[in-house]
């Protein structure tokens, strides 16, 4: 068998967040060598939390798991009770983790582990605001050629914003770091709004979670429910976009998407835009392409992924 990834999840749970990292913990393929919680979807107290309770959900207790940025690096901190509840994982009724939060601060972990394992061999997956991420490049550059590639979940273009007209949650919430990551001329993967709102989590969908007939699938459709709601009702389709496990995904399957590479930009200076991801699609910059961006996903394809490993936790 194939030697396994080495990858650190940086994550704001969320409803989504918890799927994607369900998938990465029932793929052998993968070795989550740390989960690093950032404020976001709700703040820090609640994130780390979070990730814990799936950890246990999916009986990995074993993962470690950090608690880094309190808030974004110079703007105050704008969360979304109104999309994942007051918990952040509205829905199923999760028992408090058992598990112990790492004395260790989120960043720090980030930089020694990067540090101490071999150049090349360790994937950032980013599925909140990258808050964490760009503490760790600030605080120790030479991090930044050991890192073997960033995927994250954020930014629009065609789609244009989810939480602003021009921006999408996880860039807007803190542009600044969004900004240090797109400059830091580490290999980017994204997986914008463009991508993630054509996997819409249908009722057919969620109720084939529901019918895996397990703890997890339970839960899982729990949450979906629950989150699908808000973005029903926002954008009148059947179910929500799956935005996070895109991100995981394509680390399991990057045959599914299709995207190019571009330059990706981020707005830090005008309130109208604020966390806009200006993206180069078209060329017409001679800005460095610093992005692969995706814009297409096989739907069908990646929900029976997500249902294949769902099903084996």
């Amino acid at each position: 068998m194939p030697q396994s990834r080495k990858i650190i999840i940086d994550t704001d749970p969320g409803q989504d967040d918890a799927v994607a990292i369900l998938l990465a913990l029932g793929s052998a393929e993968l070795e989550v060598v740390g989960m690093t919680a950032v404020a976001g979807n709700v703040p820090l107290r609640l994130t780390e939390k979070n990730a814990r309770k799936i950890c246990e959900l999916a009986g990995r207790p074993d993962i470690k798991v950090y608690a880094g940025a309190i808030r974004p690096l110079a703007r105050e901190l704008v969360t979304a009770e109104e999309v994942h509840g007051e918990t952040g994982l509205n829905g199923p009724q999760l028992p408090e983790p058992t598990m112990k939060l790492q004395d260790q601060y989120a960043v720090d972990f980030i930089v020694e582990t990067l540090m101490k394992e071999k150049s090349g061999t360790i994937t950032l997956c980013a599925l909140g605001p990258l808050t964490n991420i760009a503490l760790a490049l600030i605080r120790e550059p030479k991090i930044t050629p050991r890192i073997k590639e960033i995927v994250l979940m954020g930014g629009g273009f065609f789609e244009g914003g989810n939480v602003t007209p021009t921006a999408e949650f996880n860039i807007y919430v803190d542009p600044h770091a969004a900004d240090v990551v797109f400059k830091s001329g580490i290999p980017i993967v994204m997986m914008p709004l463009d991508v993630t709102h054509k996997a819409l989590t249908t009722a057919k969908r969620t109720q084939a979670f529901r019918n895996l007939g397990t703890r997890v699938g339970t839960a899982t459709a729990e949450m979906l429910e629950f989150f699908e709601r808000f973005d029903e009702e926002k954008y009148g389709t059947d179910g929500g976009p799956l935005h996070d496990p895109c991100v995981i995904a394509y680390l399991l399957k990057p045959e599914l998407f299709r995207g190019r590479n571009c330059n990706v930009t981020v707005e830090t200076a005008s309130e109208l835009t604020m966390g806009m991801t200006v993206i180069d699609w078209w060329g017409v910059t001679k800005r460095p392409n610093n992005a692969m961006v995706m814009r297409d996903i096989e739907h069908d394809a990646f929900f029976a992924l997500l249902l294949e490993r769902l099903g084996r936790l």
